[in-house]
């Protein structure tokens, strides 16, 4: 532990003699390895200007700069260099698109750096040329000196290559002077830029566009406060200071533990000590150990005859119990009754199609009586309508017979010549005109009976298509409403279960979640299986019905709160059923008992069950093992009607749903559709919609004739009403003809009979007209028992017609009913069998008992000789075996140890010297590292004092170069430095305003903000240190008087340190430059002259 404190002490100072090379003008040797704290000096602030520029001549200019850099397909150059720079100056110049920007940014990159530092990018896959693979960048860094890195290895300059993929993949291969591969790991990278100070994030040794942009456009003095700490490495000062601070305090939590295990080491002195203090004799152990022998052996043989009293206690408890004999006989009455109720109800049913089949020949027997009726109705009719029209004619006939006995009576002979001729000559014309109105009358009549059948057939044809257009009307409605399901399905397949389904089913999961079941119901069923052959779909619904919304519970109290949940979503009357049974992980063994077809699947084989809860519960109630589908009828009723049906095998379903068994079948009433079962819910949209646009369009084609036949038989209606009224109105001129053709005639004879003739004929037509009334009052009694008779054989219809209606509802009862009394059939018979099972397990289980009882009796007895041997008393124990167990080994542990302490004595005052020597030891190491912590906590202190008069210093000695500079354009700068709020504000003012308060560098112009950040990079480049330093574009939007000073100033900067490195990029002529051999320039080519050239 002081070990690692200590560690962390060297690594601070390390880190902080590190720091403080950066501020001094020669290099310093590394200190590695000690934790000595140095003593540094204190800055004088009035004399920050004053710096001792002069270096040793121990060759320091010649670690660290920049020998030459090459670089292949990076970026957007083909091939760029070898540059070999000089040891001073260099200027790097060309315009836009030269690769000017491309050797800084590949110099960052070939050091280590990462993407983000270039500004350039944010992956280094974005540097690999378009069309390329990979890019690499080849720098060479010098390495002569009195401190080379590793000299005897690398030699004078060591050769840094980057790879970078395509993918954004970088290798690295650091090499020597030589050309051989030394290392491709970046730890050691990381060694070579840390002795050689060299820092490529660093904005005092790389300075690129962007960040100088940034700077320039910077309106937060806290970033330009941040931009100065991270130049003069104070930053990371700063980040050191607060790591040790944070190893500080995770030694003091290892302190802490490790204080908790000195407990243990003095816990373990005190056991070591009481063992050196205490040897005693062993007799009086030895001789307890010897009684708790005896008490264990007489205490086994105890607990052996408890045993065997509970095993007989057990037998004759599971010998009385007769729950399972009496559960048993339940369940073989139940089955009785059970079995006794499917033969009623298989009874009632062909009693009640016994009785359909006589009602439908009834029904037909009386329609066709009603046929024959109605006929001879109508027949009547025109026989009644007859004789009264001829007794109205005899009672007319009568009149004029006693008008003329009257006038004749009463009245005086007239001209008999004259009114004779007139007579015949009416009499003629009314004969002629009678003669037109009877040819009339026929054709009409005759036009009244085509129109009356015509009339019957239209109605006929109404009834029809109005039956038709009904049910097509109740067809489209099923269809709407289960294309609605399958769009509420769409988005939940459940919701084709009932609307609510899936609320329910998440009410289920939270209330598994909070406890409430003890075992989470499954189910619906339909949703937990699916189909191998979709074509099955209606067969496998049809067999399964009502157990599609079906849940299953492993137990009533489950059951029990299912019902509740359901009590929500479902009305009473709708609730999905619940099947209890308990729950396991394996199917039933159906072996001899499901049925097995070489060419037919059972249900059980056309069904994909992933649950084994749900395969159980569909074999127990319903017995989809035992079922058969058949998709043609004929071929079903040929397997189960045949001579010999399959084997286990109760029924049959076929493709259309039809049910077959072996005396019997069922066919459904309408066509049946897959409502839970269809595969997808999109397909089945489509065909659902295409069935109502057929449905639709059928309705309206029958709405559209329905209406036509309406209006038709409104038509015929209104015309044979027309034709009646004319061939009435016909008869009435008939009758009218007839009566003055008769009285003419009955003028004739007047005159020449006499009156007793007339009171003759009077007479007689009298007795015609009873006669007549007689026929007249037999015809309507006649027709009036026509009509009751009809009505009676009308209503006797409407009867059976009712009572084949309720013998259909009650056959549909009874079917559900057989149905489900087959399912508790099938529940019993596994019930049964399973009652059968447990009484066999039970009187199984009773016999084991009886056997294990037989085995404890002889354990009981050899345990009592072995006691016994040991020691002849019987020995009473207050104690269990358990309990004697742990003390006979505590006292044999306790007896070895103190005969082995007793053996050893010089063992046991050893162990007590090392126990001893152990805790003070590690007392005295927690003592070492708290004095340890103590003295880093004021060394701290000092330390954060010395960073604090070293930023005081820095920050002063950067105001005062920044001044100095800045006076050189004639300019008044001034930098303010807010150590606290972390600020740093600069304000420039121009000539000529110097009196001006408005000092902001935003109303500076382009080239004086240029100007100024380069006189702040200058100060920063006076007060610290770096093997090489790059400024890119410094001058782009300097005027030509701006930038001259701005080069001078740059050139006489790097000839007072001219064993430092510096490297200029301008687009700019360097035509003005003074010859000297400091100053390397590296002109680049444009790359159209580039590619003329090639």
């Amino acid at each position: 532990m002081q070990r690692n404190g200590v560690g962390h002490l060297s690594a601070m100072n390390k880190r902080k003699s590190c720091a403080y090379n950066v501020v001094k003008p020669s290099k310093t040797p590394r200190t590695d390895g000690k934790t000595h704290v140095q003593d540094e000096e204190e800055v004088d602030e009035e004399d920050g200007v004053q710096q001792d520029h002069s270096l040793s001549a121990s060759g320091a200019g010649d670690i660290g700069v920049i020998e030459s850099i090459t670089l292949r397909n990076f970026m957007s150059h083909h091939l760029l260099g070898p540059f070999k720079f000089g040891p001073n100056v260099n200027f790097i110049v060309g315009n836009n698109g030269t690769g000017k920007s491309a050797i800084l940014t590949a110099l960052i990159v070939g050091l280590g750096g990462k993407a983000t530092t270039t500004n350039r990018g944010t992956s280094l896959k974005g540097f690999v040329k378009y069309g390329e693979s990979s890019a690499d960048i080849k720098v060479k860094l010098k390495n002569r000196g009195n401190d080379p890195y590793k000299g005897d290895i690398y030699g004078d300059s060591i050769c840094i290559e980057h790879r970078i993929s395509s993918d954004g993949c970088r290798t690295c291969k650091i090499k020597n002077k030589m050309g051989h591969v030394i290392s491709t790991k970046k730890e050691e990278l990381t060694a070579i830029l840390d002795h050689f100070g060299i820092q490529v994030d660093n904005p005092v040794s790389v300075l690129n566009q962007e960040m100088s942009k940034q700077f320039l456009h910077s309106k937060s003095e806290a970033d330009k406060y941040k931009f100065f700490m991270k130049a003069t490495l104070l930053e990371q000062m700063k980040r050191d200071y607060i790591h040790i601070k944070q190893t500080k305090a995770l030694t003091r939590d290892q302190v802490e533990r490790q204080e908790e295990c000195l407990k243990d080491l003095r816990q373990l002195f005190l056991q070591k000590k009481e063992r050196y203090e205490r040897l005693s004799s062993l007799d009086d152990m030895r001789q307890t150990l010897e009684d708790l022998k005896k008490k264990m052996a007489w205490c086994l043989v105890r607990e052996k005859e408890r045993q065997v009293e509970q095993l007989k206690e057990q037998i004759e408890k599971e010998e009385s119990d007769c729950k399972n004999e009496e559960k048993l006989q339940l369940c073989q009455n139940k089955v009785s009754a059970a079995e006794k109720r499917a033969q009623d109800i298989q009874m009632k049913l062909c009693m009640l199609r016994e009785e359909q089949e006589r009602l439908a020949e009834e029904s037909r027997k009386m329609k066709e009586e009603i046929k024959d009726k109605t006929k001879a109705q109508k027949n009547q009719e025109v026989v009644y309508f007859r004789a009264e029209n001829k007794l109205k004619q005899l009672e007319k006939e009568q009149c004029l017979l006693q008008e003329r006995i009257h006038k004749i009576s009463h009245g005086g002979r007239r001209s008999h010549e004259t009114e004779h001729a007139q007579h015949l000559k009416k009499i003629s014309a009314f004969k002629k005109q009678l003669e037109k109105l009877e040819t009339e009358s026929n054709a009409l009549n005759q036009e009244i009976k085509d129109k009356q059948q015509a009339l019957h057939k239209g109605r006929e044809e109404y009834d029809k298509l109005s039956m038709e257009e009904k049910n097509i009307q109740v067809s489209l409605e099923f269809k709407l409403k289960r294309k609605k399901q399958l769009m509420a399905s769409r988005s939940n397949r459940l919701r084709r279960f009932g609307d609510n389904m899936p609320e329910l089913l998440e009410s289920i999961d939270k209330a598994f979640a909070q406890g409430r079941f003890i075992k989470k119901p499954v189910g619906p069923i339909g949703a937990c299986i699916s189909l191998k052959d979709p074509s099955l779909a209606v067969a496998v619904e049809s067999c399964l019905r009502s157990f599609i919304k079906t849940f299953c519970c492993d137990n009533y109290r489950d059951e029990k709160v299912l019902q509740e949940l359901m009590s929500v979503y479902f009305p009473k009357g709708s609730r999905p059923q619940i099947m209890v049974c308990p729950f396991t992980d394996r199917v039933y063994n159906l072996h001899g008992r499901g049925v097995h077809h070489p060419e037919f699947p059972s249900v059980l084989d056309c069904l994909n069950i992933e649950n084994p809860v749900i395969t159980n519960c569909l074999i127990d109630m319903r017995g989809i093992e035992n079922i058969l589908i058949i998709k043609d009828h004929a071929c079903a009723r040929k397997v189960m009607q045949g001579s010999r049906p399959p084997r286990n095998c109760r029924e049959v379903f076929t493709a259309d749903g039809d049910q077959v068994y072996t005396n019997r079948s069922y066919t459904p009433d309408k066509e049946v559709l897959v409502k839970y079962l269809g595969g997808d819910p999109e397909a089945e949209i489509r065909l659902v919609e295409s069935e109502l646009e057929n449905t639709q369009a059928q309705l309206s084609r029958f709405q559209l004739h329905l209406s036509s036949v309406k209006e038709d038989i409104q038509f015929m209606e209104e015309k044979l009403r027309s034709v009646v009224m004319a061939c009435k109105k016909n008869q009435e001129s008939i009758n009218k003809v007839k009566a003055s053709i008769i009285e003419l005639e009955n003028i004739e004879e007047a005159q020449a009979e006499d009156i007793s003739s007339l009171e003759e004929d009077a007479q007689e037509n009298e007795q015609k007209i009873e006669s007549e009334r007689r026929n007249v009052k037999e015809a309507q009694d006649e027709l009036k028992n026509h009509e009751r008779v009809l009505m009676n054989i009308n209503q006797k219809y409407k009867d059976v017609k009712n009572k084949m209606e309720q013998l259909s509802d009650e056959t549909e009862q009874l079917k559900e009913e057989q149905v489900k009394a087959e399912t508790v059939c099938s529940k019993l018979d596994q019930a049964l069998k399973v009652f059968e099972k447990k009484l066999e397990d039970h009187q199984a289980n009773i016999q084991a008992m009886r056997d294990e009882l037989s085995l404890r009796e002889d354990e009981m007895l050899d345990c009592e000789a072995k006691a016994k041997e040991i020691c002849p008393v019987r020995q009473q124990a207050d104690q269990s075996a358990k309990s004697i167990d742990v003390e006979i080994t505590r006292l044999r542990q306790k007896i070895s140890t103190q005969e082995s302490s007793h053996g050893d004595k010089e063992q046991v005052i050893r162990e007590y010297a090392e126990a001893h020597s152990n805790y003070k030891s590690k007392s005295s190491q927690l003592r070492d590292l708290r004095k340890f912590i103590d003295r880093l906590d004021n060394i701290m202190i000092d330390r954060q004092d010395r960073y604090k008069s070293l930023r005081r210093s820095l920050s002063v000695r950067c105001k005062l170069y920044f001044n100095n500079f800045m006076m050189q354009l004639h300019c008044c700068g001034s930098m303010m430095f807010d150590h606290v709020n972390e600020t740093l504000s600069i304000s420039v003012k121009p000539p000529g305003q110097e009196k001006n308060n408005v000092s902001d560098m935003r109303s500076l112009s382009g080239g004086e903000r240029s100007f100024s950040t380069v006189c702040f990079i200058l100060a920063l480049w006076e007060i610290t240190e770096s093997p090489f330093r790059c400024l890119d574009e410094f001058d782009v939007y300097m005027d030509m008087h701006n930038r001259s000073i701005s080069m001078n100033m740059l050139v006489a900067l790097s000839e007072r340190q001219h064993l430092r490195q510096f490297i200029f990029i301008t687009p700019q002529s360097t035509s003005h430059l003074p010859k000297s051999a400091h100053i390397t320039i590296h002109q680049l080519q444009d790359p159209e002259k580039v590619a003329e050239e090639e």
